[in-house]
């Protein structure tokens, strides 16, 4: 009798593909999950939830190193692509979150064209950039082939929450290697003098979210925002953003239990 063995492929794999750049070229949005609560349950169970990315808020969130590893971990066990938000423009702690195995930054507070070219020499190998060697965790989630492609998967967005980014905007995003930036509403609403607000109604607020973001669709990038809640997601992504996140989680959370407490009690 015939004995059939499956064949064995001696091939190594190609690198793990970064699925935000597909969504992107294809025109389908990118839903992005937010990362403040340092639990790696939790972020493994809300980036199940269907989510695109799911980034881990290093700058506001309660978040250390050693949990933000567990946190990529957790959502690397899901199709979500694992980013990081870092404190700032910190190269040094930027490659050590990539070495964790982030396959995106969002850097925060992006204010000209040489901070943007910092942040992307950050997250490329040489000769495009400065990135220094050592892909720990990183080549265990991208695949042996890593150090050959990380340049092509890693996504590389600027925040644009500043004044001074507002003015630079074109020359930000003409910076080599830059793959798109993030709006940072809060920060932008008070940089232009107003109060903070995810869905700012004020019309100078309003003007400069869409020069953000038509000049990013000009440049052919990612063009990506902060909102509070799903529906303002949605508008904005009829608006024409490419990558949207409907909420942190904490505070997705609090209003969850707080619904759940009223309606407890009749409210």
């Amino acid at each position: 009798m015939a004995i059939w063995l499956r064949p064995i492929c001696c091939r190594l794999p190609d690198v793990r593909p970064n699925t935000i750049l597909a969504k992107k070229q294809a025109g389908e949005p990118i839903v992005n999950a937010w990362l403040s609560i340092g639990a790696p349950y939790a972020a493994e169970a809300i980036a199940h939830q269907g989510f695109d990315s799911a980034t881990v808020d290093c700058q506001h969130g309660m978040i250390g190193f050693d949990m933000a590893i567990t946190m990529l971990q957790a959502v690397s066990a899901t199709p979500a692509i694992p980013m990081v938000r870092p404190s700032g423009l910190n190269p040094a702690e930027i490659m050590r979150y990539l070495d964790a195995g982030s396959y995106g930054i969002i850097c925060p507070m992006i204010s000209t064209a040489d901070d943007a070219a910092a942040l992307v020499r950050a997250c490329r190998y040489p000769p495009h950039g400065e990135r220094s060697f050592g892909p720990a965790r990183g080549m265990l989630y991208g695949g042996v082939d890593y150090l050959d492609h990380a340049d092509r998967e890693i996504v590389v967005l600027a925040m644009i929450e500043t004044a001074a980014g507002l003015d630079n905007i074109d020359a930000i995003l003409a910076v080599e290697g830059l793959d798109g930036i993030y709006v940072g509403p809060n920060d932008l609403s008070m940089a232009l003098g107003r109060r903070p607000a995810n869905e700012p109604e004020d019309e100078l607020v309003v003007g400069a979210i869409e020069n953000i973001r038509a000049r990013t669709a000009a440049h052919g990038l990612i063009s990506g925002i902060f909102c509070s809640h799903g529906q303002a997601a949605a508008m904005r992504v009829r608006q024409g953003f490419d990558l949207v996140t409907p909420g942190n989680d904490a505070a997705l959370l609090r209003g969850a239990m707080a619904q759940a407490v009223a309606a407890t009690r009749g409210r």
